[in-house]
């Protein structure tokens, strides 16, 4: 199959890679120059375990492509995906889908002959009715069919998962395209993945239903651990106890600072104006966004309490920036909430991250970035993890009471038995323990 990816950030990438390394000839396209000329070079403008060599491995193949030629990448296609941003909207909270119609508009210009479009972009219910609409009516012989197509992927594990999927949701209302989407998914389909095959608009809600209930999980977890500090409960063994139950499952079940990200904040908030819209409010979720995003800020008040309530000219040291491990993306990163809450109180914030750095600095300000975990330790009244990236798993604490002024960890993950840091000197904050027993026993 020849096929076009309009968009070549995280999903039109990871995407477009993929069908290359399944045999598909591939075109990614995006209109930013210098993007495909690093692409073009084999640098690669995302973190993601594994992409960088399945791109070499594609691009020396001659099944995978970088342009900004969109009327020809469009022209030679037999399947052309949108895969462009959907970000909130300012104001409102919609998803901007001016990314997706002005794609659509394009396609439209350029398409030759029977040509399968695909929304592969996190849209609302009915997008795909407007987009086959702006392309009817800016081509009207346009011979297309119009699918949706959501992706799964997680970042840091987005290879795997776009390889090995739980399930791959097709929308459509032209049964022309069946048969092509069946052939581009040939090679999972022939692996036992499997290929839902429903309405556009199902599979449009599918995709914001699943984020959302993911996102409704971590934050039901999260608010138990609050109780579990109350009551003189671990929340781990609760997460444990729920999670073999087959009927609730022990994924999204570990407590921590809130949900981030590129898709759960953005797609919550997008899936209750939807509902509001509709007049089907959606209670839960609208609920969801509202904890979420007032436990960030929550977690920067734990890491004040446990250094004693006032951290006025304190350091604290910040492990992990980003909003998850393997990754570089930063949006909705909680860290950053944690950082801001720490810096109105008057703190000195040291921070390193692996691969966020760079990305971090574009965010937040008046902090100091270290070279590694003990760089960012060194003289710090407190070390906070807030990600919990592999390389924080196994720290030497003796090396760390050394270097700190104060030896007090605030584990917003959990990585760590209270115990084992105990004894080291360490005072040990974590989530959904008894606070006092934990600090103290």
């Amino acid at each position: 199959m020849r096929i076009t990816m309009i968009g070549s950030g995280y999903v039109g990438l990871v995407s477009g890679v993929c069908f290359a390394d399944f045999g598909h000839d591939v075109i990614c396209v995006d209109k930013d120059l210098s993007k495909i000329e690093a692409l073009r070079e084999g640098r690669i403008p995302i973190y993601e375990p594994g992409l960088e060599q399945l791109v070499a491995e594609n691009t020396s193949t001659g099944r995978l492509s970088f342009s900004t030629d969109v009327g020809e990448s469009v022209r030679s296609a037999d399947v052309v995906f949108i895969a462009v941003g959907t970000p909130s909207r300012r104001g409102d909270g919609h998803a901007d889908l001016s990314y997706v119609y002005a794609a659509a508009r394009e396609i439209a210009t350029y398409v030759e002959g029977f040509t399968v479009i695909v929304t592969k972009s996190t849209v609302p219910v009915g997008t795909g009715d407007e987009v086959e609409r702006i392309m009817r009516e800016t081509n009207p012989a346009a011979d297309v069919a119009v699918v949706s197509n959501p992706e799964f992927l997680r970042e840091g594990a987005a290879i795997e998962d776009f390889k090995r999927p739980d399930r791959i949701v097709v929308g459509l209302n032209d049964d022309r395209a069946r048969e092509t989407m069946t052939e581009v998914y040939r090679p999972l389909y022939l692996n036992q993945a499997p290929l839902v095959f429903t309405t556009r608009r199902t599979s449009e809600l599918i995709k914001y239903a699943a984020n959302a209930f993911l996102a409704m999980k971590i934050t039901f977890i999260n608010e138990i651990a609050d109780l579990c500090e109350r009551v003189d409960a671990n929340v781990q063994d609760v997460s444990r106890g729920i999670g073999l139950d087959g009927r609730i499952g022990a994924k999204f079940l570990h407590a921590g600072p809130g949900y981030g990200g590129s898709c759960f904040p953005k797609d919550t908030l997008a899936l209750a104006k939807t509902a509001q819209d509709y007049d089907a409010p959606i209670r839960l979720i609208e609920t969801t966004i509202s904890i979420n995003d007032n436990r960030k800020r929550a977690m920067g008040r734990k890491v004040i309490s446990a250094v004693g309530g006032d951290i006025r000219g304190k350091k604290i040291a910040i492990l992990g920036l980003t909003f998850k491990p393997n990754t570089d993306d930063m949006r909705d990163s909680p860290a950053i909430a944690v950082i801001q809450t720490l810096q109105d109180a008057g703190a000195k914030v040291v921070g390193y991250d692996p691969e966020g750095m760079e990305n971090a600095r574009k965010v937040i300000e008046n902090i100091e970035y270290a070279n590694g975990p003990y760089e960012a330790a060194a003289d710090a009244d407190a070390l906070v993890i807030v990600t919990e990236w592999n390389q924080f798993r196994a720290l030497d604490f003796n090396r760390l009471k050394q270097s700190m002024r104060a030896p007090v960890l605030v584990d917003l993950r959990n990585i760590y038995r209270s115990d084992e840091v105990r004894k080291y000197g360490f005072t040990y904050t974590g989530i959904g323990t008894n606070l006092y027993q934990e600090s103290n026993a």
